[in-house]
């Protein structure tokens, strides 16, 4: 077991393509999503024990969520869940858990993570950050996983690579989310692979990049670093934020930096980030319906039905829906429309009580 290995669990989102069973006191990777009894953040936490020891993971969420956090993962001491005082995208939480990181010790290697993805066949994951540990070892390198792609898929980002005989692959570009078409070229090309967001690097190859890239960022969590592990630290760490800007580590950094590489990999992944990927990753029935809870089914099919144990959900003559009962909202929709929940979480914070449904 590495213990200069230090993994780091994103776990601030809020999960709006999965309202409204993903709601802001219990956004998705603290459910239960796939019904096996354990969490999404408890699966993923539990997928890192074998690489490094327990007292080397950290979850960094919002502070609204710090109980929650603790509450699913009693196994961590109080230093490692560090909260954020505001949701400012993912450079800032990886700058935060880096220079904490640092202070403990400056020959770490670390694995951030997103706390809310679906990773199958956990032997082979395992494997892959092993090997990428590996070659992030000399502090040099910034390495991300990619995901060989099986179909045009628009909710996901694409990274090219340049060909050469190693897995671990020179980055040529970064896409954010294509149109269909583009993400058709993408798979045809042969070149391109979904971008998994899992990140392996040594934590002083990823200072220097903040400190390159983002500099203005890097400077403000360099002078809060100081206050970190003292009765001010919370004070300083909202100074940092207050002045850090909302962006994401990879538009921040990986589309700009010259030593990134992919790992071309081959465990079986999903972001879970819709009701779509949901769907495609559930047991179905004999007329492809995912269906959770207590439900009378006729003449339905490819559709979603979910809903507590609790209230009967009954549907007929449906095809490619979402049908879901959660607390106090009900939803119909075609299971597709994974954009118009943004609208529908927008249109509802208009109305004058629209937070008792988020």
């Amino acid at each position: 077991m590495n213990k200069n290995l230090y993994v780091v669990l994103m776990a601030g989102g809020v999960g709006t393509r999965f309202w409204p069973y993903s709601r802001n006191s219990r956004p998705k990777q603290f459910l239960d999503v796939l019904g096996i009894g354990k969490t999404l953040l408890q699966s993923s936490y539990e997928r890192f024990l074998p690489l490094c020891p327990p007292e080397n993971i950290f979850v960094v969420t919002n502070e609204e969520h710090e109980a929650i956090t603790r509450q699913q993962l009693p196994g961590l001491a109080p230093h490692q869940v560090l909260t954020e005082p505001m949701r400012k995208n993912t450079a800032p939480c990886i700058a935060f858990a880096s220079y904490k990181i640092n202070k403990l010790n400056p020959d770490a290697v670390m694995v951030v993570s997103p706390s809310d993805h679906l990773i199958l066949n956990e032997a082979d994951f395992q494997q892959t950050i092993l090997k990428c540990l590996e070659n992030a070892h000399d502090q040099n390198k910034l390495i991300t996983l990619g995901i060989k792609p099986t179909r045009p898929e628009t909710g996901y980002g694409y990274i090219q690579y340049l060909e050469g005989k190693q897995a671990l692959k020179k980055v040529k570009t970064f896409t954010e989310k294509p149109e269909l078409a583009l993400a058709k070229t993408f798979l045809q090309s042969g070149d391109f692979l979904w971008n998994a967001g899992i990140f392996i690097w040594g934590v002083k190859a990823i200072l220097q990049a903040f400190q390159k890239y983002l500099p203005e960022m890097a400077e403000v969590f360099e002078e809060a670093s100081l206050q970190f592990n003292t009765p001010t630290e919370k004070a300083a760490l909202a100074a940092a934020y207050s002045q850090t800007k909302n962006i994401s580590i990879d538009y921040g950094i990986m589309e700009k930096a010259d030593n990134v590489y992919v790992w071309l990999s081959s465990f079986a992944w999903s972001d879970l980030g819709s009701w779509n990927s949901l769907y495609d990753n559930s047991a179905k029935d004999e007329n492809n319906n995912a269906i959770s809870g207590d439900a009378l089914i006729y003449e339905t099919r490819n559709s979603v039905i979910k809903g507590p144990k609790d209230k009967l959900i009954v549907a007929q003559g449906l095809n490619g829906y979402l049908i879901g009962a959660f607390d106090n909202v009900f939803i119909v929709c075609e299971k597709e429309k994974e954009e118009l929940f943004r609208r529908f979480v927008n249109d509802i914070k208009a109305k004058n009580n629209g937070n008792d449904y988020l």
